[in-house]
């Protein structure tokens, strides 16, 4: 499993319809191959900030497969105009099993 984590700046004023957004445009990843789940969680220091985590079976699911497809050019017209700055975007891999 491969954790995609994308640190998301939003504008000043935009967060409730970047969240809006957001709930339309999971679906889009939802429905990738390769996609395990995400979530979605909103800073407490910082309230035009949050981070998105997504789990995907490889890395090429997320690279290639959902940056590819036709489906991440509306999840780029949903979301994309709300960054400043555009997203920082890393992949993890799991050093040692999880507990749970």
């Amino acid at each position: 499993m491969i954790l995609e984590v994308a640190t998301l700046q939003i504008k000043p004023g935009q967060t409730a319809a970047f969240e809006q957004a957001f709930a339309q445009a999971q679906r889009i990843i939802a429905s990738m191959p390769g996609y395990q789940g995400h979530e979605l969680q909103h800073c407490l220091e910082d309230d035009h900030q949050y981070v998105l985590l997504v789990r995907w079976a490889t890395l090429q699911d997320h690279t290639e497969g959902f940056r590819g497809s036709a489906q991440y050019q509306e999840w780029r017209t949903l979301l994309h105009h709300f960054y400043d700055p555009f997203p920082t975007v890393l992949h993890y891999s799991a050093v040692t099993p999880s507990l749970s």
